[in-house]
């Protein structure tokens, strides 16, 4: 996992490719609020969003 964001790093230094910084933070962070409230009593309202 660790290789794999230095190379994301990388690619994003070498393309100046910055911009896709904050897509992929929200991404990360959406993905981890779904997976962490999967079995817990919050599920149903944070499914309601989407």
């Amino acid at each position: 996992m660790g290789e794999f964001v230095l190379e994301l790093w990388s690619f994003l230094k070498v393309r100046k490719k910055f911009w896709l910084l904050p897509i992929i933070a929200v991404l990360v962070l959406f993905g981890s609020l779904l997976v962490l409230t999967e079995g817990s009593a919050l599920a149903p309202f944070i499914y309601t969003l989407f």
